[in-house]
C-alpha cells in the first residue's frame, strides 16, 4: 500500500472516529435537552396548578389533560401536599372566625336567616351601635381543599357604597342581591329611619316590585328614568342642608355629629340606580360623582347597578358572572361568592306593608309633653351650642338648634296660634337637657299677661325654674325694660369677648375649652311681643335697635341667642328696615296663620296650619328648609309646672331664686337691696328716689355731695308718687347716719301729705331720730332762721363743722302765699330765704328736699330765668314739653305713665331716664299711688 493510500485510510478512520464522537454528543444533547424540557414542562404546569388552582385546573380542559399525564403526577402530589399544609390553618379555624367576626360587625337582621325577622319591623332607632357589615351570600376560597364555606357581608350605612355589575344572564342575580339587602336594613331600624329612591333607566316601574307597598308611607320613592337629574339634585339638596345646619361644629358626618347613645333623627337615604352597561351622560356623571364623595357622611347611600362609574369615595364592588357565582372586593378574586337566595315572593310585599304600617301607626301617635324631655335631667353640654325637641313629625322628632350657625330664632303667630306653647315646649326641652351651668334664661313678656310669672317664686308655689335669672312680667309701656335686658347682654357679650381676647380663643367653645374653671353657660333671652320695643319713633327705638343688632351680629360667637316671638312680625318697621339684624335670625318658627315670618315669597306653608303645629324652620324660611312639626300641650296642669318642681327639687344649693320685674307691682323701699345695704360712714350719703328700671332692679341713687345744685325736686301733682319719692330719699338718707348726727326736718305744707310725713317721722323716731315738724304756718320762719344761720357761715360768723341738715318740703309751692310776703324792715321774703337756702345750703351740708306740684311752680320758687340751684329732679304727671327748660340743650320726649316718673340728674345725666317710685302702699292707709 502507498504512502498515499496509508494516509487516506487513515483519514477515513479519522473521520469515522470522529462521526462517532459526533454522534454520541449529539445523542448526549439530544438526551439533555429532553431531561430539559421535561423539567420545564413540569415547572410550568406547576406554576399553572398553583396559579389558577386545582379546582380550576380540574375546569380547565387544557389543565385537566394534563393532571392525567404520568409524567407530571409528581409534582400535582407536591402541589397537593403544599395546598394541604398551606390551608390546613384556614381549614381549621378560618371559616369558624369568619363566621364569628360577621356575626359580632353584622348583628341581628344584618346577617341572621330571612325566617327569624322577614316581616317584623325593626326597632333599632340608631342610638346604639349601627351594623358595619350586612350579609350577601356565602363563599369558598378557590384552592381550599375542602372548599369550607363562610359568611360574606359588605360595610354600607356610613362607610362604603356598593357598585354591582352583572351580564344579562346574571341581572336577576343583581336585583335579588339589592332587595335582600334593603330590606336587611329596612328590617333592622324603626320604620321611618331608611328611605329608598329606585331609579331604572330602562324601565318606569317593574325594579324591586316587592318593595312597592313601601311607596304609601313614603319610604320608596320611584323616579321617572327621564329624570335621574332631579334625584341627584334631590340628594345634593339634602347633602347642603346637612352641612349647613347639622355639621356646624367641626362634626365631620352625621353619625359623629348624633354621638354614640343619642337616638338618630336624620334618616337614611338608599338611592339605588338600576343602569344598562352604559355610562351615563357627562353632566350626570359629574353630579352622581359629587353625590358620591359627599354623601356617605351625610346619610346618602348609593347601590349602583350596571353604571360604569369611578368614584372618589369608599365603595365596595359584586361581580356576577353569567354561572350565577360572583367575585367582591369584601373577599377578593380567590373566593368565589355564592349569593344568599331571593326572599319567598310573596313573603316580601307582606312584610313591606307590614313596615309601612308599622310607620303610620308611629305617625298617627301624637306626641306627648313627656316625649320632649330626655330619659335623665341635665346630661347634656351646651359647648357647641343647644338643642332640643319642640315637637314631632311623622312620629320622629323636630329639633330646635341654637348655635354658632343658627344663632337666633324668630317665632310669629297671631293670637291664639299657641305661641306661649311653643315657647313652654322650647323652654322645657332646653332645661330639662342643660344644667343651669350650662343655661342661663333671661324671660321678658310685653304683653298684659304673666306667661313667665310661673318661672319665678308665688305665694301659692315657691318653686321656681332654676336656668332663669331674670324675669319681666307686665312690661307692655316699660320699653325701657327691654333696652335694658339688651344692654345688660351687649355688657355680658363684651366681658365674655374680653375674656376669649385673654385666652386668645374666638368663640364660646373654644373659650370654655381653655378655661375649664370659669362658668361660661349659654344664655338664651326670649322677649314675647317684642315688637313694642319698636313701637314708636322714639329714643328708645334708637337704642333698642342699635343694641339688638349689636347682640344679634355679634352675640353667636360667645354663646349668646335670641328668641323674638311677637303675634304681628309684619308691623314691625325698624326690624324689617334693619337686615343686619332680621338676616342674624336664622331660625324662624310659623304658627297658623302667621305671615312674614317665613320667607314672604314662594313660602306660605303657615297659612293652612292646623291648630298644634308649627313650620321649624333654620334656613332662614326659605321653602326647602322647612319640618311641619305638631307641638305637644305644654301649659296644661301637670305639664311644664311639673317639671319645674323636678328641676327645683334638683337645683344646686347656692343658686339664688330669679329677679323679677313685673310691671304691675311698685316696689317697697324695704324691698329694695340698696336700702338694705345703706349704713352709716364717712362716705357721702346718697338718696334713694325710686327704683331704675334695669336688669338689677337698681334704686335711683343721688350723691348729697357738699357741692352746689345738690338740692331734690319731685314735680308733679299726684300726692302718693311725690310724697314717696320724698320721704324714700328722707329715709335712705337717715339709715347712713347714727341717731344725732343729722339734722330731719319735715314740713308738711299740704293737708293730704299728711299720712306720708307722719309715716316717715315714725319710722326715723324708731331709728333713733328725732325729726323736727313744722307746720305751714312755721315754715316761713323755719327758712328766715336757716337762710341767717348760712349767711353767717357766709360772712364768717359761723365757723363751726356744720351738721348734715335734711329740710324735706311737701307741696312747696302751697307756701308761696305765705312765703312771698316781704318784711317790712328787710325788705326780704320768705321766697328770698327759700333761695338762699337753695343756693347755699348744699355747700354747708343743709339739703332741700322739696316737692312741688308743677315746673312754673317750681320756678316761681328759683331766681327768674335760673335753675341751676336745683340739680337732680323726679317728675311724674308732667308733659316733656313742660321740663324741657329743666334739661339743658335737649327736648325731652315725656307722656305721664302711671306709677312712672322721669329722673334727671344734670350733673350725672345726658338724658332722663323713667324711674319707679316706691310704695308706701299699706303703712299710710291709701293703695300707694
Amino acid at each position: 500500500m502507498s504512502r498515499r493510500d496509508e494516509r487516506r485510510t487513515r483519514i477515513k478512520q479519522a473521520f469515522a472516529e470522529f462521526r462517532v464522537a459526533v454522534a454520541a454528543a449529539l445523542g448526549s444533547a439530544a438526551r439533555q435537552h429532553h431531561r430539559v424540557a421535561v423539567a420545564r414542562a413540569k415547572d410550568m404546569f406547576e406554576l399553572m396548578l398553583r396559579r389558577a388552582g386545582i379546582d380550576a385546573a380540574l375546569r380547565d380542559p387544557a389543565l385537566a389533560k394534563a393532571l392525567h399525564n404520568p409524567v407530571l403526577t409528581d409534582r400535582l402530589g407536591k402541589a397537593l401536599d403544599d395546598r394541604e399544609e398551606i390551608f390546613a390553618e384556614w381549614t381549621s379555624a378560618g371559616p369558624d372566625q369568619l363566621i364569628s367576626l360577621v356575626d359580632q360587625a353584622a348583628p341581628g337582621t344584618a346577617s341572621a336567616p330571612w325566617e327569624s325577622w322577614l316581616g317584623q319591623p325593626g326597632t333599632a332607632d340608631g342610638s346604639a351601635a349601627i351594623p358595619e357589615l350586612w350579609r350577601i351570600g356565602t363563599a369558598v376560597v378557590d384552592s381550599a381543599p375542602k372548599h369550607q364555606p363562610f359568611p360574606v357581608a359588605v360595610p354600607l350605612l356610613d362607610q362604603a357604597h356598593l357598585h354591582v355589575s352583572s351580564t344579562v344572564d346574571s341581572r336577576a342575580l343583581a336585583e335579588t342581591l339589592v332587595e335582600n339587602l334593603l330590606l336587611r336594613v329596612l328590617s333592622y331600624f324603626q320604620p321611618g329611619l331608611v328611605h329608598v329612591h329606585v331609579w331604572d333607566t330602562g324601565q318606569l316601574t317593574g325594579s324591586l316590585p316587592g318593595l312597592y307597598p313601601l311607596t304609601r308611607a313614603g319610604l320608596l320613592t320611584v323616579h321617572d328614568p327621564a329624570r335621574l337629574h332631579e334625584l341627584l339634585d334631590e340628594l345634593s339638596e339634602h347633602i347642603r342642608r346637612i352641612h349647613t345646619n347639622m355639621l356646624v361644629e367641626g362634626h365631620t358626618s352625621l353619625r359623629a355629629a348624633a354621638g354614640a347613645g343619642t337616638r338618630r333623627t336624620e334618616p337614611w337615604r338608599i338611592a339605588v340606580l338600576f343602569g344598562n352597561r352604559s355610562a351615563l351622560k357627562e353632566e350626570l356623571q359629574q353630579k352622581l360623582q359629587r353625590v358620591a364623595r359627599n354623601g356617605l357622611a351625610c346619610g346618602i347611600q348609593l347601590v349602583i347597578v350596571d353604571i360604569p362609574v369611578t368614584v372618589n369615595s369608599p365603595g365596595e364592588t359584586v361581580l356576577l358572572a353569567d354561572d350565577q357565582t360572583a367575585r367582591c372586593t369584601m373577599t377578593g378574586r380567590h373566593a368565589t361568592v355564592t349569593l344568599d337566595p331571593a326572599l319567598p315572593r310573596t313573603r316580601v310585599p307582606r312584610a313591606c306593608a307590614a313596615i309601612a304600617e308599622a310607620l303610620e301607626e308611629r305617625r298617627s301617635r301624637l306626641g306627648t309633653f313627656a316625649d320632649l324631655l330626655p330619659g335623665q335631667l341635665w346630661t347634656e353640654t351646651s359647648a357647641a351650642g343647644v338643642s332640643t325637641p319642640v315637637g314631632y313629625r311623622d312620629g320622629e322628632p323636630v329639633l330646635l338648634h341654637l348655635g354658632d350657625a343658627s344663632p337666633h330664632a324668630l317665632v310669629g303667630g297671631p293670637s291664639g296660634s299657641g305661641k306661649t306653647n311653643f315657647l313652654y315646649a322650647m323652654l322645657a326641652g332646653l332645661t330639662a337637657r342643660y344644667g343651669p351651668d350650662e343655661l342661663e334664661l333671661y324671660l321678658l313678656d310685653f304683653k298684659e299677661g304673666v306667661s313667665f310669672a310661673q318661672f319665678t317664686p308665688g305665694r301659692k308655689d315657691p318653686s321656681w325654674l332654676p336656668h332663669a335669672r331674670l324675669v319681666g312680667v307686665n312690661v307692655n309701656t316699660d320699653r325701657e325694660f327691654g333696652v335694658a335686658l339688651l344692654r345688660f347682654l351687649a355688657e355680658e357679650m363684651r366681658r365674655r369677648a374680653d375674656a376669649a381676647k385673654r385666652h386668645e380663643v374666638t368663640k364660646l367653645e373654644e373659650l370654655r375649652a381653655e378655661d375649664p374653671d370659669g362658668r361660661w353657660p349659654r344664655i338664651v333671652a326670649v322677649i314675647d311681643e317684642f315688637q313694642f320695643l319698636f313701637a314708636e319713633r322714639d329714643a328708645v327705638t334708637s337704642q333698642a335697635t342699635a343694641l339688638l343688632e349689636d347682640v344679634a351680629r355679634r352675640g353667636r360667637s360667645q354663646g349668646i341667642h335670641l328668641v323674638l316671638a311677637s303675634q304681628d312680625v309684619a308691623s314691625i318697621e325698624s326690624f324689617w328696615l334693619r337686615p343686619a339684624i332680621f338676616e342674624q335670625f336664622i331660625v324662624r318658627v310659623a304658627l297658623p296663620k302667621s305671615r312674614k315670618v317665613l320667607v314672604e315669597v314662594h313660602n306660605d306653608a303657615a297659612i293652612n296650619l292646623p291648630r298644634w303645629h308649627a313650620v321649624v324652620n333654620h334656613e332662614s324660611g326659605v321653602r326647602q328648609g322647612n319640618e311641619i312639626a305638631r307641638i305637644p300641650d305644654a301649659t296644661s296642669r301637670g305639664t311644664f309646672d311639673e317639671l319645674q318642681h323636678r328641676l327645683w327639687r334638683q337645683r344646686p344649693a347656692e343658686l339664688t331664686s330669679p329677679r323679677l320685674f313685673d310691671g304691675s307691682i311698685t316696689p317697697a323701699l324695704d324691698d329694695m337691696a340698696d336700702f338694705r345695704a345703706l349704713r352709716p360712714g364717712p362716705a357721702v350719703p346718697v338718696a334713694l328716689l325710686g327704683q331704675v328700671i334695669d336688669v338689677a332692679s337698681s334704686a335711683v341713687r343721688v350723691r348729697m355731695e357738699r357741692a352746689p345744685g345738690r338740692n331734690i325736686a319731685a314735680i308733679g301733682s299726684v300726692v302718693a308718687e311725690a310724697a314717696a319719692t320724698i320721704g324714700g330719699a328722707v329715709l335712705s338718707l337717715a339709715a347712713q347716719h347714727e341717731p344725732g348726727e343729722a339734722r330731719f326736718t319735715l314740713a308738711c305744707l299740704v293737708d293730704a301729705a299728711h299720712p306720708w310725713v307722719d309715716q316717715v317721722a315714725k319710722r326715723l323716731r324708731s331709728a333713733g331720730h328725732e325729726p323736727q315738724l313744722v307746720r305751714l304756718e312755721d315754715v316761713k320762719a323755719l327758712l328766715a332762721d336757716l337762710a341767717g344761720e348760712l349767711t353767717g357761715r357766709l360772712t364768717g360768723e359761723r365757723v363751726s363743722q356744720p351738721q348734715p341738715h335734711y329740710l324735706a318740703l311737701y307741696g312747696v309751692d302751697a307756701a308761696h302765699a305765705i312765703l312771698e310776703e316781704k318784711d317790712p324792715k328787710t325788705r326780704r321774703s320768705g321766697l328770698d330765704d327759700l333761695r338762699t337756702v337753695l343756693r347755699h345750703g348744699p355747700e354747708n351740708r343743709t339739703h332741700v328736699l322739696g316737692w312741688w306740684r308743677g315746673v312754673n311752680r317750681l320756678k316761681a320758687s328759683m331766681p327768674i330765668g335760673s335753675t341751676d340751684d336745683l340739680g337732680p329732679w323726679v317728675a311724674f304727671d308732667v308733659q316733656g314739653s313742660e321740663l324741657g327748660s329743666l334739661v339743658p340743650g335737649a327736648p325731652v320726649n315725656w307722656s305721664p305713665r302711671p306709677h312712672r316718673g322721669l329722673f334727671f340728674d344734670r350733673f350725672e345725666h345726658a338724658r332722663p331716664q323713667v324711674v319707679i317710685p316706691f310704695d308706701f302702699g299699706d303703712e299710710v292707709g291709701g293703695d300707694g299711688g
